[in-house]
């Protein structure tokens, strides 16, 4: 048996719970996990509180994001006791994620942990940290560079935000601008969408990388071609979810390189599981900040 965070019920009358489950009710998966630590994103405080259709099926344990030992595999690349990570292919959606004590789970889902992390550190990263680094390595391969100019950064208090912002070294962007704005940031990280990214691309200066990772402010563009064709500004989109292993892997040691683990203890609140259903609520309602790190193992 093992200590689980459990959403049952249908969609729109689902009951939410931390409960005792026998491992035989695993899902499929050829590597089982000791989880050792999880995360509180967004995306699971939509599924726990049930103000969006995260979870695809029921019962269904939520948690992107994962950090534990192998304790049994059936894949070549993973053996008991080695120290693994995962973020997104819809586990805590269609598959049982990381809010419990155990994982069963894909093999081909998960990468090694990166020295120096430690399993905590990289809950601290988790899928909004690997998600940030994507961005970074995007502007990176279309040309920017330390001395192309200042980088925005959106919605920088937030998860992909703060670590943005740690990897490289907040203006008012929500209402409507002007088609072409003055030439300010030689690239940008933008996690809001809507309006917010058609003014950030309108203030790109000529040869501008945008990377897009998010729609915090909406899915709609409202926006012109015009920074595309007069200033040549390039709109990368940023998938975290299904990208391949082997971008995983680099970004992940990226982040080994650039990113200070001293640094991450500061953006950490960790809030025990059994407080984890309460606190799904507490980050809806935007009373908690910074990367949320939840302590499951028994």
């Amino acid at each position: 048996m093992f200590k689980a965070i459990l959403i049952e019920g249908s969609r729109g009358d689902q009951q939410v719970s931390l409960k005792s489950v026998d491992e035989a009710q695993l899902p499929e998966g050829d590597v089982t996990v000791d989880v050792a630590y999880s995360t509180l994103n967004y995306k699971d405080g939509l599924a726990i509180t049930g103000r969006a259709p995260i979870a695809k099926t029921y019962p269904m344990v939520p948690g992107i994001d994962l950090a534990g030992v192998v304790t049994e595999s059936s894949n070549p690349d993973f053996k008991a006791g080695d120290e693994v990570v995962l973020n997104g292919w819809g586990v805590g959606e269609k598959h049982w994620g990381g809010l419990a004590q155990k994982a069963r789970l894909s093999g081909d889902w998960l990468i090694p942990l990166q020295a120096p992390f430690t399993a905590r550190q990289a809950m601290a990263i988790g899928t909004a940290g690997y998600t940030a680094m994507l961005c970074v390595i995007a502007l990176e391969k279309h040309g920017v560079k330390p001395e192309s100019g200042d980088i925005l950064v959106t919605g920088a208090t937030g998860g992909v935000g703060s670590v943005a912002v740690a990897i490289l070294d907040r203006a008012e962007l929500s209402e409507p601008g002007k088609p072409l704005a003055r030439e300010t940031w030689a690239g940008a990280v933008d996690v809001a969408g809507g309006q917010v990214l058609a003014n950030v691309c309108a203030g790109m200066k000529y040869h501008g990388v945008v990377a897009a990772c998010g729609l915090a402010a909406g899915m709609d563009f409202p926006a012109t071609v015009a920074p595309f064709i007069l200033r040549g500004v390039t709109l990368c989109g940023i998938d975290s979810v299904m990208a391949p292993k082997g971008d995983r892997v680099y970004a992940w040691k990226r982040l080994a390189e650039d990113l200070s683990p001293e640094l991450l203890d500061s953006m950490i609140t960790e809030v025990a599981f059994d407080d984890a259903i309460d606190a799904a609520g507490r980050l809806m309602d935007g009373k908690i900040r910074g990367r949320i790190v939840i302590p499951v193992a028994g």
